[in-house]
């Protein structure tokens, strides 16, 4: 049986006091020289007591860090305070138990690790015995697991050892292979700490791909459609699959880690900004038309063939069946757009396009990366736009030659001394500034959409074009830019600062998403004097622009009335998602001025905002009060002792007892004993009551007394009234306005708490 090993979502607070490198306690006054003298030191002095903090010994530090590292891997259950205890014979109550520092437990696997430090470099004697000693609990372990855990498959039991500042021997690590155990170093623990903050919970599958390498995963071996050809004389596969399922057993070579298994080290580091680019072209239902190369060895893999039809010389169709495993799958190319699926929540939704060769030798691995990532030079999506109006100027498809009629005219725009893109328009080799910032990729696919040029189509054929058409290439041409060319001076002239700042500091419309923002409001007013019975494309260049001026200086005002803050809040409205919010919000303020301006989904979307306001206000709310919640009961624990009887009567007043154990008596409370059972506003009372502990930590603003301090609690409860009563159809909805005041609390008190250790 084992003991203290408990769900992940219960030691949360213990999570953030194993991350620190330093201990913390509290002592009154009088104790203070004494405890500095035992090699404490003063981190904050309170009104009665003063906190102080040391760092942790070698061996806690160690520990620590393991259990920090293997919690943010994401695993079901983890050994508590003190690690877990092995209860040898379950059934005698006098039986002798087992320490072991740290256990981490999920459907997969079972660790169990032994963590040995000395405070200076050095050789351990008794190596030998407490490796010895580890191994000889693996047995009993297993059986503990899967009487306290059960087990739908299989799961793998891991013993590990962690070490620091220990100079192993040969016999050391010969023992260590041969008694099965896995051995890190303090090298290894640093390598997969960078690895963790890079990938996350990826990085998972990349440690248990040392420890596991070849083991099978069990429960899920699947069978795939799947072509096997020949390439450089070596067998692979093409065939669709989950990212969620090569991810588990992908690996990655990677020079950083600098480890001897790593021979051949080819890959990059993995870079967190390419990871969330990536992500949020994912999240923007974009998909990828190329490859991601792997190495499988052959005996992971057997192919069936299928009855074929055709030519059989270039490729064989069948059913390939995968063995899963640790370690087997090296990327050889893909690596951040697989990653970028880790914690994603498409991940076991969508598919990718993966290309595996069968036992590629390691050196042709790395060729072939440096292949694919150095020698074969891509072609920039500007560059293509910009040849796309001499491939395609006389295309019979009018939707192609729309396409490429768009992109003379954006180059066109770049040229002209008197349009607002003038010099503006980033095209392919040219080196981006502060200016010249806005693509030709972003105009070019805005204007691409259906409602410009083509308004409609029925079975492919276009039935209806739209009012920047005009039928002769030329004439649509410069249709195009006097409207592009008076849209934008309307909005330039209103919000001169702003677009003479292009992505400097405290610009943000004369960029990428901003100009696509405006493109975008644009159509919709053409759609919407479309609406109104106007045939705009009847109209001549000067007439059209005439109709959407009025909207222009509208929406050159909105921009122009933006204080800093505001136009850092549009600036930051990213990709598909943030372009389609920054329309709407472009397009409300639109119909401020205009009320009969309705384009299509603005009255839907103003409707969703609403309740998405409210939702988000009593999310905010719930996120502080949890963090208040932890937070002080943890420091009341502190200041006053772990049993209930010390905090409750030393650290809450006596107006809140009563309160608490009234509801708890009269309404049945929540689950969880009194402290799940405190309101927000008791929380407020709780830090008065106890300024010293908490008014540093808790008291918003530089001026004023303890009430004033701390009135930013009640103005939240009453905007959690409001919520409260929106959400049930009986009260307005939060205003933004109230949701941008939550989130800024909410950032303050998170602070507030990480500082305060």
């Amino acid at each position: 049986m084992l003991e203290n090993v408990l769900p992940v979502q219960d030691l949360q607070g213990l999570a953030r006091r194993k991350k620190l490198k330093d201990v913390f306690k509290s002592v009154r006054h009088a104790l203070v020289e004494e405890e500095i003298n035992q090699g404490w030191a003063i981190a904050k002095k309170n009104k009665s007591s003063t906190r102080l903090s040391k760092p942790k010994p070698p061996h806690v530090l160690l520990e620590d860090r393991v259990w920090t590292f293997l919690h943010r891997l994401g695993f079901s259950y983890m050994s508590g305070d003190g690690g877990a205890q092995l209860v040898l014979d379950p059934k005698n109550p006098d039986s002798p138990k087992n320490q072991i520092d740290v256990i981490a437990i999920d459907a997969e696997v079972a660790l169990a690790i032994s963590c040995k430090s000395c405070i200076t470099l050095q050789k351990k004697p008794r190596f030998k015995e407490e490796l010895a000693e580890h191994v000889s609990l693996r047995e009993n372990f297993a059986k503990a697991v899967r009487g306290n855990f059960g087990e739908a498959h299989k799961r793998h039991v891991v013993f590990a050892m962690f070490t620091s500042n220990i100079l192993l021997t040969e016999n050391d690590r010969a023992r260590v292979e041969e008694a099965k155990v896995a051995l890190f170093e303090e090298s290894d623990l640093t390598y997969y700490e960078l690895l963790v903050s890079h990938l996350g919970p990826a990085t998972r599958y990349q440690f248990l791909a040392d420890i596991l390498a070849g083991k099978s995963i069990a429960g899920l071996e699947i069978t795939v459609p799947a072509v096997r050809s020949k390439m450089g004389g070596y067998y692979c596969y093409t065939f669709s699959i989950s990212p969620e399922y090569l991810l588990k057993v992908a690996h990655v070579s990677r020079r950083a880690k600098g480890k001897a298994t790593d021979v051949d080290a080819y890959q990059r580091m993995i870079k967190k900004s390419r990871l969330r680019a990536i992500q949020e072209y994912i999240s923007d239902d974009g998909i990828f038309p190329t490859n991601i190369v792997v190495n499988v060895p052959g005996n992971y893999l057997q192919f069936e063939r299928a009855k074929q039809e055709g030519d059989e010389t270039g490729a064989i169709f069948g059913w390939l069946r995968l063995r899963p495993a640790y370690k087997v799958a090296w990327i050889i190319d893909g690596q951040h757009r697989l990653f970028a699926y880790s914690g994603h929540p498409r991940a076991a939704k969508s598919v990718v396009s993966v290309l595996a060769f069968s036992g590629l030798p390691e050196s042709q691995q790395a060729r072939l990366f440096v292949d694919i990532n150095a020698e074969q030079r891509k072609v920039s999506k500007s560059l293509l736009h910009e040849l796309y109006a001499e491939l395609n100027w006389d295309a019979d498809d009018p939707e192609v030659r729309a396409s490429a009629i768009v992109s003379k005219a954006i180059l066109s725009l770049d040229q002209d001394p008197d349009s607002p893109f003038c010099g503006r328009i980033l095209k392919a080799d040219e080196q981006r500034t502060s200016t010249r910032c806005i693509s030709l990729t972003s105009i070019f696919g805005e204007l691409e959409k259906t409602g410009f040029y083509i308004s409609g189509k029925k079975k492919g054929e276009v039935i209806e074009f739209g009012p920047l058409w005009a039928v002769e290439n030329i004439a649509t041409m410069k249709r195009t830019i006097a409207v592009l060319n008076g849209w934008f001076s309307l909005i330039r002239d209103r919000a001169a600062t702003t677009w003479n700042l292009g992505a400097d500091e405290g610009g943000g419309l004369a960029m990428n998403d901003g100009v696509s923002i405006c493109i975008n409001v644009l159509r919709g007013i053409l759609q919407h004097l479309e609406s109104k019975g106007q045939k705009l494309s009847q109209l001549d260049d000067t007439e059209l622009v005439e109709r959407i001026t009025p909207y222009g200086q509208a929406l050159g005002d909105y921009f122009s009335n933006m204080d800093a803050q505001q136009m850092k809040g549009f600036r930051s409205l990213r990709g598909i998602q943030g372009q389609t919010t920054g329309m709407r919000k472009c397009q409300e303020a639109l119909r401020k001025k205009f009320p009969e301006f309705n384009p299509t989904g603005l009255s839907d979307y103003l409707e969703a905002e609403a309740a998405q306001t409210t939702e988000k206000a009593i999310h905010i709310v719930l996120s502080i009060e949890k963090t208040l919640q932890a937070y002080i009961l943890d420091e009341l624990r502190s200041e006053f002792g772990e049993n209930e009887s010390d905090w409750w009567f030393s650290g809450v007043p006596k107006s809140v007892r009563k309160k608490v154990d009234d509801r708890i008596n009269e309404e049945g409370g929540k689950k969880g004993g009194r402290e799940a059972n405190f309101d927000l506003l008791d929380y407020r009372d709780i830090i008065i009551e106890n300024w010293q502990l908490f008014g540093e930590t808790f008291g918003f603003g530089t001026k004023g007394n303890k009430d004033v301090k701390t009135k930013w609690i009640e103005q939240i409860n009453e905007i959690r009234k409001v919520a409260v009563h929106a959400s049930k159809g009986t009260h307005l909805p939060v205003t933004r306005e109230q949701v941008a005041f939550l989130e800024e609390l909410e950032s303050w008190v998170k602070a507030q708490v990480s500082s305060a250790g």
